[in-house]
């Protein structure tokens, strides 16, 4: 490898909005804040969940919440 060229590779961390921390190795140093890990990923934990970090699936329901839920109950019927 040429010297000088290369990025510093270094310590960095993981911080997940559910608290897990994971510490690695990255061209990127210091503190990196996640929303999701895979301890609270649906995927891995095997429990289906709604991930909403930044709220947007409850605006949806605010904005459209009786209309959907009407639309869906009339197409269980049809069904």
């Amino acid at each position: 490898m040429k010297e000088g060229i290369h990025p510093k590779y270094g310590k960095v961390r993981f911080e997940c909005a559910c608290g897990n921390v994971i510490e690695t190795r990255s061209t990127k140093q210091g503190v990196v804040k996640i929303d999701i890990c895979s301890a609270c990923h649906p995927f891995f934990t095997g429990k289906e969940k709604l991930v909403d970090s930044a709220g947007r699936v409850e605006r949806f329901y605010r904005k459209y919440g009786k209309d959907f839920e009407a639309g869906a109950k009339k197409k269980n019927k049809e069904s």
